[in-house]
Order: structure tokens, then sequence, then C-alpha cells
């Protein structure tokens, strides 16, 4: 189980793929672990090397006191590049880890070489509802939570088809440390790029799902419509696109990075 010490947190991470190809980072989103990344792993290391992490306070990484910001997330991702000798990179990242890829390319553009927003906003959410959760979650825990979040995650053809993945899913947003879930909560709480992502000139793909109550088709549109150049995909899924839709997911990511 491979952790890099960064300077004040442990990150968890899992590499794998083939060994000189082109490295793809894979970001969580809110309340997962890499493991959200499952599908995209097995089928993509053929064809790349496979960076997967837990953002910290989730999963196996370290839950330092919060609360955190995108901006510290982002130097996080940079901090364990640098460990794993890896200098530029594709990016992918779903919800709270796309804020972390508008992040990178506005900030460290030098260190991407292709990027994918999947299910994510230059903005989301208000801030009375971020602090309302948040004071939810450090009162009673993830369960209070966790069925109403599922159902923005999943839409209800997939939640009835595959109660499986919906229950694993559940488990591990369940199993979140609620301090650390609290502090990126804020993370997202904070950002706005509302302003500034038509500064991306990296070559970006955005995925929306069609029925995702959080981040709509329109704050995809936003996003694509913005940043130059930009290719839009909409996919029949809710929130988490690529495990509600993953051999689609998984092909426009494989054109759009060997295009």
């Amino acid at each position: 189980m491979p952790f890099a010490q960064l300077k004040d947190a442990r990150i968890h991470y899992e590499l794998s793929g083939t060994e000189n190809a082109d490295a793809l980072v894979f970001s969580n989103s809110l309340g997962e672990t890499l493991a959200m990344w499952d599908a995209q792993s097995a089928s993509l290391k053929a064809q790349f090397r496979v960076l997967r992490y837990d953002t910290r306070g989730h999963g196996k990484s370290s839950a330092t006191p919060g609360p955190y910001t995108i901006d510290q997330l982002s130097h996080d991702v940079l901090a364990l590049l640098d460990t794993l000798h890896l200098d530029r990179v594709h990016f992918c990242g779903l919800s709270m880890g796309g804020m972390t890829g508008m992040w990178l390319a506005l900030h460290a553009p030098q260190r991407l070489r292709k990027l994918i927003l999947c299910n994510t906003a230059a903005k989301i959410g208000t801030a009375e509802n971020w602090n309302a959760r948040i004071e939810t979650v450090r009162k009673t825990g993830m369960k209070a939570i966790s069925s109403a979040v599922i159902e923005r995650w999943l839409s209800p053809r997939f939640r009835a088809a595959s109660p499986q993945i919906v229950s694993e899913t559940l488990r591990i947003l369940e199993s979140a440390d609620p301090e650390g879930y609290a502090a990126n909560c804020a993370a997202v709480r904070d950002f706005d790029a509302r302003e500034t992502v038509a500064s991306i000139k990296v070559p970006t793909l955005v995925i929306a799902g069609t029925y995702d109550p959080a981040t709509t088709p329109e704050d995809g549109r936003y996003l694509a419509n913005k940043i130059q150049g930009a290719r839009y995909v909409e996919l029949e899924a809710a929130h988490l696109s690529n495990i509600e839709q993953p051999e689609r997911f998984n092909a426009e990511l494989r054109a759009f990075l060997l295009s």
C-alpha cells in the first residue's frame, strides 16, 4: 500500500499501467476514494501509466486539520508528482477533483498535457448549503447525509439496476472521516473560477451528466464555452458519470487523450 509523505500529510496512491507511457492522473470526488476510478484504471492502464490517489482527508490519506482549500489540495498533487518523478501528466478530475484540475491548469499549466473536467463547475453550490452540510456531518456523522448524496450521485434507473455498486459507493461515503469530509466541503465552498477559467489554455475535455443535479449540463457547457477549444460531451448519467456509464466514459477519455 504505497504512500507519499508530503510536508504535512501522507497521501495514499496507486500507480499502475505501462511504465514508459504518458501518465494519467485521476482525482476523486468529495466523499469518495481512488476506488471510484476502478473501471477507468482497468480499461486505460494498457495505454497509460495510471496514477490514482486519495485526496487529503479521504480514504487512507491523512485527514489533517481543516478547513482545506483547492489551492492546498492542488499543491498536494504537485508534491505527489514530484515525489514520483512525473513531470507532465494528463489530469482527470470529477467534481471536487475537477476543481483541482482547473487550479492546476491555471497555476501550473506546464505540468499538464491534457485536462478532463468531469461533472464539475467553476462554482458549486452556495456557502449556506455547504455550511449546513459541514455542521451536519460534524454533529451527527456521515450517515446523516449519505442517502441524499447517493440520490444525487446516481440516477434512479442506475440505482435500481446496480444495487451492488450503489451499496459499495454508499459504504465508502459513510466510512469517510467526518472532519476530513467537512474540511473538503470548505475547499469546494470557497472555490470560484468563474472569472478566471477562460484563461485555461490546456487542451480540455468537459464531461457532464444529463441527469446531474449537482453540477448540471449547463455548468459543463459554461466551462466548455469559456475554455478556448474545449470539447463537450454529455453522458446519460447523474453525478458519478464514470461509474454510471463506464464504457462510454472510458471511450471518450481514450479518444480525447489519443487524438
